[in-house]
């Protein structure tokens, strides 16, 4: 059996999810040392050095989503010789072939995402539950 070398771009590709990840992990380390709370997000206005990691720490998890769903997940089904669909049966296929270990997994950190961006505190409550599920998805 030949062994199938892997494209350029899907190289790239891990290549930047890895450079990502090690940006995103820094950060979270940084950020959320501590359980977040309501005094933790309503204090962000009096902390802009804190409130400027927390923007940071949510545009790497949101990129970090959506560089491996919309651009990793497809090349890697270009690389195996599959025809890329929708989002949810690409996520499908990559937790039959052992990629991806649950995609409900992968769809509740998505919908953490837009939680975080939607809805960035306007209730300090429920801000605070977002980042801390969002802490653990990391």
């Amino acid at each position: 059996m030949s062994r199938h070398e892997a494209s350029p771009q899907l190289i790239f590709l891990l290549e930047t999810v890895y450079r990502e990840g090690a940006h995103l992990h820094y950060t979270t380390g940084r950020l959320l040392r501590e359980p977040v709370d309501v005094s933790w997000v309503e204090s962000l206005e009096d902390d802009p050095e804190r409130a400027e990691r927390l923007d940071a720490f949510l545009a790497r998890y949101g990129r970090m989503q959506d560089t491996i769903g919309d651009r990793l997940i497809p090349s890697l089904m270009r690389d195996i010789l599959e025809t890329p669909g929708s989002a949810l049966d690409n996520l499908n296929r990559m937790e039959k072939l052992g990629v991806l270990a649950a995609v409900s997994d992968w769809v509740e950190a998505r919908n953490l995402r837009n939680r975080l961006f939607h809805e960035y505190m306007r209730d300090a409550e429920e801000f605070a539950s977002a980042v801390n599920r969002a802490r653990e998805c990391v």
